[in-house]
């Protein structure tokens, strides 16, 4: 398929609010995917909003065995989330440092619940539903803000704690482009 441009911060684009996706199963809908999921692999990403290449469509694709950008993490599965609803397990947030591929170079410590009850559906109109944590939880909170015009940045509290990944990162792949 086809490696997409992603939009950068600063783009108004990322501040719009996502329609709901309501055709599944269609060849354009699995031509997006694949797109996204070429263009998350091409700059190692752990997951992408459509919204972040232009798409104003409640789509999120996320999920590494390994990542680099983030070598300590767990693997999340691969997962296609359409029009996805958040809900919290507990009022626990935990600080933890993000990345994104629309703020590439920098990296911000954002409180986000531990515990997350998550819905949505797939390509094919087929429900999801999963209770997670830690990282899962984290990436999945991260991508589906994208659909309501959120980037990390906008939750950060400390911004004491919010700076260019060389920097504060020093032992992260020096080609991580995040």
């Amino acid at each position: 398929m086809t490696v997409r441009e992603i939009l950068k911060m600063g783009d108004e684009r990322l501040l719009r609010i996502a329609k709901p996706v309501r055709a599944f199963g269609t060849p354009e809908l699995e031509r997006l995917i694949a797109d996204m999921f070429d263009t998350m692999y091409a700059a190692n990403g752990a997951g992408l909003a459509a919204p972040q290449i232009g798409v104003d469509l409640q789509l999120v694709i996320y999920g590494f065995k390994q990542n680099v950008r983030y070598p300590d993490a767990p693997m999340v599965p691969e997962t296609v989330l359409i029009n996805p609803v958040l809900t919290p397990m507990s009022s626990e947030k935990e600080e933890g440092f993000e990345g994104c591929l629309s703020v590439p170079g920098l990296r911000g410590s954002v409180p986000r619940w531990t515990r997350l009850h998550y819905e949505g559906v797939d390509q094919f109109g087929q429900a999801i539903r999963r209770d997670v944590d830690g990282f899962h939880a984290r990436v999945v909170q991260h991508e589906v803000d994208h659909l309501h015009g959120i980037l990390y940045p906008m939750r950060i509290v400390d911004f004491s704690r919010f700076g260019y990944t060389d920097v504060m990162f020093p032992d992260l792949d020096p080609n991580d482009d995040d």
